[in-house]
């Protein structure tokens, strides 16, 4: 690319970032928007159709599957049935329904995947807040953030952290020994945040008497069963698909629970399978695409290569100071665009440093690379942590935060990114700092 290709290309990517940020256009439309300008321009073609596909594959393959299964699931009741006894278990306290917020989100996340987690509980938020008498914006926006965090706690929690873990070969056991309890401590900081974030819901008391529902029953019950299973098949397949001797890594893993659903909704003929499919969140994963295309050409334009020897020119091997680095600068673009995309190209640059630096030798640019040294390991842990918390900022960071205003609007109630900032912010902010912490303890104890 020329000088004013990158130029072209960098104001292009700036352009759509400011629509979002500032209200100005619809997310999805802002992104496609620069995309087409991209390709009318020819900074994109046809031959980075490969590149993108190859990149945003996986993580749009977990999303579009725990849809589907999250759709299927809503269908049976059991979420109505687990809402009903959530309202009762609060008490009328608003303190308890946050406190139990945690609680349900938090385990979910560590199988399905974050933006599918939302999709899921957001109903039950929803209905428990009205109940109590609260805005229920606020504990959906916190119920994404959680879902955020808790998706550290494996490895298929949320797309951005299997992107780095698959990169490197990391398995779903050695991620658990290495990362989950990092996830662990980015959500349990969130608890003692919720009175500051959330004074009103955290304060209201709303007795519950006789108007409260009486507990649901499931009319379906062999729906319920075949659906659960689905599930369960899904999950299990998550824990072991990658230790078969087909291999069958969490991207196809929610293709094959998408499908088992899908054909459960056929089987039963509980609705046509055209509802389900319809429902899917088109724009989320439409929005995703675009900004992966839109990372596509800012990749073409050399500046993370560039970046790649301008790391290693300042601090060397100083592989501890470049994971810091890495933690603080992917935490803060990943506030601005979709954290999926930004620890993709991030992948390359690191890659880059490493192989410059003569830690790996320079086949590791390869796909398939698997032999990185121990020393290398808190580097891609604090890529993670600065995608998946760094999307925690505003609305547009992560897959799960998008799809949380996204219910919200249906409901009534639209957020803007200023509106998502003031509780995104001073969470990423805590977490980062927590996750620093856990990357620092981690170089001393690998070194």
């Amino acid at each position: 690319m020329s000088d004013i290709d990158i130029l072209v290309t960098i104001g292009i990517f700036a352009a759509v970032i400011l629509l979002i940020a500032f209200d100005r256009l619809d997310m999805a439309v802002a992104a496609l928007l620069g995309v087409s300008v991209l390709i009318a321009l020819g900074l994109l073609d046809g031959d980075d159709l490969d590149s993108i596909i190859a990149t945003a594959g996986g993580p749009l393959s977990l999303l579009f599957g725990g849809m589907v299964v999250a759709r299927v699931l809503a269908r049976t009741g059991v979420f109505d049935w687990v809402g009903e006894r959530y309202l009762h278990a609060t008490g009328g306290s608003g303190r308890r329904f946050l406190l139990l917020l945690v609680v349900l989100v938090a385990p979910l996340c560590a199988f399905l995947p974050n933006a599918t987690t939302v999709i899921l509980v957001a109903p039950i938020i929803v209905a428990v807040a009205r109940a109590l008498k609260v805005d229920f914006v606020g504990p959906l926006i916190v119920t994404a953030i959680i879902s955020n965090s808790a998706g550290m706690l494996t490895l298929v929690g949320d797309p951005a952290t299997f992107l780095v873990g698959s990169a490197i070969g990391l398995s779903f056991g050695d991620y658990l020994r290495t990362v989950s309890l990092g996830g662990l401590l980015a959500v349990l900081v969130v608890v003692p945040l919720l009175p500051r974030l959330l004074p009103d819901v955290w304060a209201s008391r709303v007795p519950l008497g006789a108007e409260a529902p009486h507990p649901s029953t499931i009319t379906r019950p062999a729906f319920v069963y075949l659906s659960l299973a689905v599930l369960l098949i899904m999950i299990t397949l998550f824990l072991i698909g990658e230790t078969l001797p087909t291999r069958i890594v969490p991207p196809a893993v929610a293709i094959i629970g998408a499908t088992l659903a899908l054909l459960v909704v056929y089987g039963v003929r509980v609705e046509p399978v055209d509802n389900v499919l319809r429902d899917i969140d088109w724009k989320t994963l439409i929005f995703l695409a675009a900004i992966f295309a839109l990372v596509q050409a800012f990749t073409k334009t050399g500046l993370l290569q560039g970046f790649s020897l301008q790391l290693y020119d300042w601090f060397g091997t100083e592989l501890t100071l470049v994971a810091l680095l890495l933690l603080a600068g992917i935490g803060m673009l990943s506030a601005l665009l979709a954290n999926i995309p930004v620890v993709a190209a991030a992948l390359i640059m690191t890659q880059g440093y490493l192989v410059a630096a003569e830690v790996v030798p320079e086949v590791a640019m390869a796909s398939g690379f698997t032999d990185w040294p121990a020393a290398t390991l808190p580097v891609f842990v604090a890529m993670m942590f600065g995608a998946t918390l760094g999307g925690n900022a505003t609305v547009i960071g992560a897959s799960a935060n998008i799809v949380a205003a996204g219910i919200c609007e249906k409901e009534g109630q639209r957020v803007t990114f200023i509106r998502f900032a003031r509780y995104g912010v001073p969470l990423m902010l805590v977490q980062l700092a927590v996750g620093a912490l856990y990357v620092l303890a981690l170089s001393l104890v690998l070194d």
